[in-house]
């Protein structure tokens, strides 16, 4: 990095960097920054390459700490850039690569020292380290009054809305879109949840103010168009025969060759990294989003960001924008729908989509319009079918989602009318037909019984049960298996209650004339019979409301009724099982009446039929299972330890967490 410099091993024995870091003063005109900023440099192509480029950046940055008051260097590599950047527009119009190469290098520099100057030293003094100035031996007047922090992050901002997205610009706007999350990294160093930072009041305050909409709109644009690194150019520029001011510029450079390194490194060869993430420019937007929208509020402003993601609106709504909404802008929702079905293995765009879905009432309402919701369900289930593979982040964010969606009726109808063909990735038993509604089912009834034997967390099964609660009453011809499912759950837990309860008596009986305390089966008993609670109202529902349309789910009943007599008397129960008793006395005494030794295709016939001459009003009415979602059940900022995971795994480079924000599991409930 700097004047020709190939090789990491190089960076600290390279005389452009020595002079950077050093303790002489560099005017801001001087052709020495020309020179520093017209670099080749051989890209990393792995993690490990990676991180080797930002141990060697250390020691300089350091050094550069510790000059950088008397010689103020650094404030004149920001200027540098600052004015290669004020034409860039115009460079771009006019393909002047030559021109947004070196903006990018400039860029690039200032990122890597950045990211250390983050880690080293807090806000204020970073502020000091940007309003140093270039002074003369003995000078003792004031320095300029300009804020040089202020003047960067608006021009990032002015860069990311303003350049077009073009092979040419693509590394710069990746750079702009990086360097504005390193800004934002203070919160990897703290603990508590930073609410009014300097950079933070820039971003929210400041002259970016009145970008915000702009910023949220070209982010969202990234990550819907899914922009490849353009592909490594033969060669820039030709190199001279006697050796020019550009040193023979490496191939690439100019257009993506650095997004390699900045992405962290997937693979241990580059084409291996373009192959699994090729998608640099919309994974780090994504990222950027994700921060701005889950800043915290300020005492006396709101997060800025956030209204705008929670107002847009669709291009194809023509009626007046609100002017309560200062922030609001549109945009192509059908675009952005297709680009948040094909992008739901990452946890950043699964967070997107419950943002979404949960705050933006425009958004939530055309998604549950469309008539191809299995576009977006089938990925969700997908992360839940591989939950051992899964964060339980990203399994979390799965089921809320599911949760909201299940919220409205009209999607309860209608997953049981699309209908999928051989779900390749379901391997407990083929399904070469099925409802979505029935696959959703079964994929929620799998996660609980992993959530039994695994992580035990409460949450998460209350979480499954309330979306399975939801759709109970729209339960349509619910298929063999995902029937079966539903009894063998019931089934499970019914062996786990008499676990419970047999552990609980012996040991009573165990502690007869012992004062000592006894285990806490009373609580374990409480926990288990609420889940078994919510299961036979999910039964009962389903009978209630669409018995007609499920003769699966009766059949299953039948077939296992000898499980439910031990809660009859139970006082738990007895209100519930009412109705349940019911209808397996009713289609006994049919089964009865039609002989014995009957096929399960005539078996199915007398219930079909006795579906149809079952009196409704045989059956109680119990008040509609309707669970919803409130965001104020999770923890106080609890998406912003969860997006700075995201980031800190992601390829911005940031290795440091010392004493810092704590990346928490969720498996602890």
């Amino acid at each position: 990095m700097g004047a020709n410099t190939s090789q990491v091993s190089e960076l600290s024995d390279n005389s452009s960097l020595r002079s950077l870091v050093g303790t002489e003063s560099i005017s801001e005109n001087d052709p020495f920054w020309n020179q520093l900023i017209s670099f080749t440099f051989i890209s990393p192509t792995s993690s490990g390459e990676s991180k080797l480029l930002e141990e060697a950046v250390i020691p300089l940055a350091k050094k550069l700490i510790e000059n950088n008051p008397r010689t103020g260097n650094f404030g004149a590599l920001v200027k540098v850039f600052l004015g290669r950047t004020k034409e860039l527009k115009i460079s771009t119009e006019c393909q002047d690569q030559l021109f947004i190469w070196q903006a990018h290098n400039a860029l690039l520099m200032i990122r890597c020292l950045l990211k250390v100057f983050i880690r080293e030293m807090s806000e204020e003094e970073l502020h000091q380290q940007f309003s140093y100035q270039e002074r003369a031996p003995g000078y003792c007047g004031e320095t300029e009054s300009e804020d040089l922090l202020e003047e960067l992050l608006s021009n990032l901002v002015h860069l990311i809305v303003e350049v077009p997205l073009l092979d040419i610009t693509y590394s710069i706007l990746f750079e702009a879109v990086t360097t504005l999350l390193v800004f934002f990294s203070y919160q990897l160093f703290h603990k508590d949840i930073l609410r009014d930072g300097l950079i933070y009041q820039h971003i929210l305050k400041g002259r970016c103010l009145c970008l915000t909409s702009r910023l949220v709109k070209t982010l969202l644009y990234n990550f819907i168009r899914q922009e490849k690194c353009p592909p490594p150019a033969t060669h820039i520029f030709e190199p001279k025969a006697e050796g020019g001011l550009l040193y023979g510029l490496a191939s690439g450079v100019a257009s993506g060759l650095w997004s390699v390194f900045t992405l962290g490194g997937v693979g241990s060869k580059a084409g291996i990294d373009q192959e699994h993430n090729p998608l640099p420019l919309s994974s780090q937007s994504l990222l950027l989003l994700l921060v701005l929208a889950n800043l915290t509020d300020g005492p006396d402003w709101p997060n800025p960001y956030r209204q705008a993601i929670t107002c847009f609106r669709n291009t194809q709504d023509t009626s007046s924008l609100p002017a309560e909404h200062p922030h609001t802008f549109q945009i192509n929702f059908n675009s952005l729908y297709t680009a948040l079905c094909e992008q739901q293995r990452s946890d950043q765009a699964t967070l997107l989509l419950y943002t979404l879905l949960h705050q933006n009432a425009n958004m939530r309402t055309y998604m549950l319009s469309r008539t191809d919701m299995d576009n977006l369900v089938m990925p969700i289930l997908e992360i839940l079918y591989h939950v051992e593979e899964r964060n339980s982040h990203h399994v979390y964010m799965a089921l809320i989602i599911l949760l909201i969606l299940t919220e409205d009726d009209a999607f309860n109808r209608s997953i049981h009318e699309v209908v999928l063909k051989n779900i390749t990735w379901y391997t407990e038993r083929s399904l070469t037909e099925i409802s979505l509604g029935s696959l959703l089912i079964l994929v929620v009834i799998r996660t609980i019984q992993f959530n039994m034997t695994r992580t035990r967390d409460k949450y998460l099964h209350t979480n499954c049960l309330a979306a399975l609660a939801n759709m109970s009453a729209q339960f349509r011809c619910l298929h063999q298996y995902a029937a079966q499912r539903i009894i063998s759950l019931f089934a499970l837990l019914s062996k786990k209650h008499n676990k419970v309860l047999e552990q609980a008596t012996h040991s009573l009986r165990g502690r007869q004339g012992d004062n000592t305390a006894l285990p806490d089966y009373a609580q374990d008993l409480n926990v288990i019979e609420e889940v078994i609670r919510m299961m036979l109202e999910i039964i009962n529902s389903c009978l209630c409301n669409s018995l007609h349309h499920n003769p699966n789910l009766v059949y299953a009943l039948l077939y296992k009724r000898e499980l439910f007599e031990q809660f009859r008397t139970h006082p738990s129960f007895q209100d519930i099982m009412q109705n349940l008793d019911t209808v397996i006395g009713f289609f006994s005494q049919r089964l009865e009446q039609a002989g014995s030794d009957l096929s399960v295709e005539r078996v199915q016939e007398v219930i079909m039929k006795g579906a149809q001459a079952l009196p409704k009003d045989r059956l109680k009415k119990f008040p509609e299972l309707k669970f919803k979602y409130v965001e104020e059940d999770q923890p106080e900022d609890f998406f912003i330890p969860y997006v700075w995971s995201l980031v800190f795994n992601s390829g911005v480079g940031l290795y440091w967490n010392p004493q810092g924000i704590e990346l928490f599991s969720m498996d602890s409930g």
